[in-house]
Parts: structure tokens; C-alpha cells; sequence
């Protein structure tokens, strides 16, 4: 039950401790509905405006760290999904804050182009950080953001086809911090006639591109970081380069933990599974989860990338995942993830990133942090189309039943509650 008395909205239920310290504790949450920040935490009371029994388990409020919302000052895209529609995706799957992608077709590159896309985000449900792009003879903007560069051809026009421009691009971006998508552009052209989406997108491309990647963090005093890592070799070169002083960083999907070549042939649409890069081996996704459960990989992101189903029966790449991230971890549960190594991965690792940038703090349960939440709770849950918020319309998990679902998602103390 939810009741509203005062500037205040009181939480009270079972807290996921943070820094792995300690078991599930009953406690309260007071946030200012003002400025959307916690302003206590402590024992709890029996008292408050959402008031959750044992079933419900309390996180910090999961942040997704890679995501398509397609919407940009062109406006050609919002078929696909807007900043509203992805906020309300988000909200569905207890996501309280997204950072967006730049591969648009009017790319944020510049101050100008960048601050015209930041001001389409303001009606979203959630809290957005968006992504500068990085392309042939771009150059940093005058004020802090995360950067995102894309090394070969996957969706949108802003990538590279030679390490040549690549190399004198990226040496203007010194001790920023840069994500990767880490395809390497050559072993795609060579592989391009294959004849399967696996064969035209090898591995090898992941593990060359992430080998060139270190290489140019090193020689350019950049701060790289992996998105969608895929693949088990890659995963040893950058645990490799850490060794060596390397500062780099990666994440990895909820596809290629749950998917390979042999189970996703179980979906009831596989072509639909086609994303960049590809599902790969069983054994390049059990050397991933063992990568997210021992912190060699910091991040959990969906790589949300809706498309229409039409577009999807037509062949392009891409997934959708925002409505389902909440109930995924019940998933990782299962395989035997501890709520604090999942609370680590999907809010605060992502909420100290989102720091950086954003005026407040994430990912902690603490006073002076941001007041969203996610709240699940154990209860059977199958994911249906009919319960999809995206406007891609569809899950790579239909059909699934995971064990629990997202109960309520907090956003900056405003309660959306799902089924409760």
C-alpha cells in the first residue's frame, strides 16, 4: 500500500547492504521529494509510505549503463523509441537512470548538437546522461562527458573504417574517459559474405579491436572502457592489461550471459537474437557470468536496442531489455550471484559513473545520494509481450518465468508500483 502524508516518502522493507558488508536488514529510506535526495536512513519503524513485507528486497536503484533511446533533434527515429517511451520501459524493469548512446542520425558531437539532444530528455521518467560521439575529426566538447566511439560498421553512421583516422582522432581525447564498441572494421569487411550473423562477426574482431583499444589507452592517455563484452579471449586481455596498469573497464549484457550458439535456438524467434556484436559460444558465456560474479567484469547493461518487429524480420541487429532488467536478476540469483555482487554491478558501479557527470550522487542507500530505488520482490513472473513498455514491442525473454519481478521502482521519491 502506498500513502503520501508529508514532503517525505518513507520506505521501509529489507535493504541489500552495500560493499558486501553483512546479510538483508529491515530499515527505512526518508527522501525529500524536493530535491529527490535521501535525507536519512536508519532502523526500521513499522511506519512510512510504502511499508514492504520480507517477500520485497530493497537495491539501490539499477542504472543502466549502455542504452538506445533513438531519439535525437531529427526526430527520424522515435519510431523505434523515444526518451518517454524508453523511461517508461525503464520504469517497468526498475530502472531509476539510463545513459544513452550517440549513434544517431543527428549525432551528438559537438557542444551544440549535444546540448540540443540533453534537451529532449526532460520528460522522461528517469534520469538520463547522454553520450558524446566520437567520429572522424571530432574533438572533445568544452564540458565533461563520457564518450563513445564506434570502431567498425554496426548501426547509424558514426564509425570508423581505418586504424589510421581512428589512432589521430582518439589522440585529441587524452584522459577522457571513451567507450568501445570493439569490433574491428577490416575482419568485419573480410567476413562480410559469411553465412551466418556468428561467421560475418567473428570473435576475432572483438579480441583484435580490444587489443588495439589497450594499445591507443595506453599511447593517448585515454580511459577505455569495453562495452558488450562477448567473448572469452577478450575478457582475458583485458584482466591482462589491469596486470600491466592498464586502466580499463568493461560491461556485459544480459543476452550474452543468458544465450549462446546452442540455447538460443530454444527462443521462439532466433533471428530475432541477432545483436553486435553476436551471441556467442557456451563456453565464451560461462567465462562472462564467471567474469560479472568475480568483478573482472563491473558492469551489468542491457544494450537496449529497440527496433520494430518489421525491422527485426527484415534482419537488423539489435535487442530490447530495459522492461526485463529487474527481473533478470532473479535469474543471476539462480545461478548463485549474491544480492551484493548484483547490487555492486547494476547500481553502484553504473551510479559512481553517472557521478562523474551528473550533478548528484548514485548508488547507494545514504544520505546526500539520490533517492531512486528498485524494489523486487519473489514472485514467479513470465515475461509476455503484452507487458513490454518498449516500443520495440517485444523480449528476448519471452516466455521465460523467472522467479521474481519488479515490484516498485523509485525514481527520485516518486513510487511507480508494477503489481502491487
Amino acid at each position: 500500500m502506498i500513502t503520501k502524508s508529508s514532503n517525505l516518502v518513507i520506505v521501509e522493507g529489507s535493504l541489500v547492504p552495500a560493499d558486501g558488508a553483512g546479510e538483508l536488514a529491515r530499515g527505512r529510506v526518508e527522501i525529500d521529494v524536493a530535491t529527490g535526495l535521501i535525507v536519512e536512513t536508519g532502523e526500521a519503524r513499522g511506519t512510512g509510505d510504502l511499508v514492504l513485507d520480507d517477500e520485497h528486497i530493497i537495491l539501490a536503484g539499477i542504472i543502466d549503463q549502455h542504452v538506445h533511446a533513438r531519439e535525437d533533434p531529427s526526430g527520424e527515429e522515435v519510431y523505434k523509441e523515444s526518451f518517454q517511451t524508453a523511461g517508461e520501459a525503464a520504469v517497468n524493469g526498475g530502472v531509476v537512470a539510463i545513459v544513452d548512446m550517440p549513434n544517431n542520425p543527428e549525432a551528438p558531437v559537438d557542444d551544440e548538437s549535444y546540448r540540443k539532444k540533453k534537451g529532449l530528455t526532460a520528460g522522461s521518467l528517469v534520469d538520463i546522461l547522454l553520450y558524446a560521439g566520437v567520429g572522424p575529426g571530432t574533438g572533445p566538447l568544452s564540458f565533461e562527458v563520457p564518450y563513445k566511439t564506434y570502431m567498425g560498421p554496426s548501426i547509424g553512421h558514426l564509425f570508423f573504417r581505418n586504424e589510421e583516422v581512428l589512432r589521430e582522432t582518439l589522440s585529441r581525447y587524452q584522459g577522457q574517459f571513451v567507450a568501445f564498441h570493439a569490433e574491428d572494421p577490416i575482419i568485419l569487411e573480410d567476413n562480410k559474405d559469411a553465412e551466418t550473423h556468428f561467421l560475418r562477426r567473428p570473435p576475432e574482431a572483438e579480441v583484435e579491436a580490444i587489443e588495439l583499444i589497450l594499445r591507443m589507452g595506453e599511447d593517448y592517455g585515454i580511459r577505455p572502457h569495453i562495452c558488450h563484452l562477448s567473448t572469452a579471449a577478450g575478457l582475458e586481455l583485458i584482466c591482462d592489461a589491469r596486470k600491466r596498469g592498464v586502466r580499463v573497464t568493461t560491461e556485459v549484457t544480459p543476452h550474452h550471459l543468458y544465450y549462446d550458439q546452442d540455447n538460443a535456438q530454444t527462443f521462439s524467434a532466433p533471428s530475432y537474437l541477432q545483436c553486435n556484436p553476436p551471441i556467442r559460444t557456451r563456453l565464451d558465456r560461462i567465462a562472462l557470468i564467471e567474469g560479472l560474479r568475480s568483478g573482472d567484469i563491473e558492469c551489468l547493461a542491457t544494450d537496449h536496442a529497440p527496433h520494430t518487429l518489421e525491422e527485426k524480420d527484415r534482419g537488423i541487429s539489435g535487442v530490447t531489455q530495459l522492461d526485463t532488467f529487474g527481473a533478470f536478476l532473479f535469474w543471476l540469483l539462480e545461478e548463485g550471484f549474491d544480492l551484493q555482487t548484483i547490487q555492486r554491478a547494476c547500481c553502484e558501479v553504473p551510479g559512481r559513473f553517472l557521478g562523474r557527470y551528473l550533478p548528484h550522487r548514485y548508488g547507494r542507500v545514504e544520505p546526500g545520494f539520490v533517492g531512486s530505488l528498485t524494489v523486487l520482490k519473489k514472485e514467479s513472473f513470465t515475461v509476455r509481450r503484452s507487458g513490454i513498455k518498449s516500443r520495440a514491442g517485444w523480449s528476448p525473454f519471452e516466455g521465460v518465468t523467472f522467479p521474481g519481478r519488479v515490484s516498485h521502482t523509485i525514481v527520485r521519491g516518486n513510487i511507480y508500483p508494477q503489481l502491487d
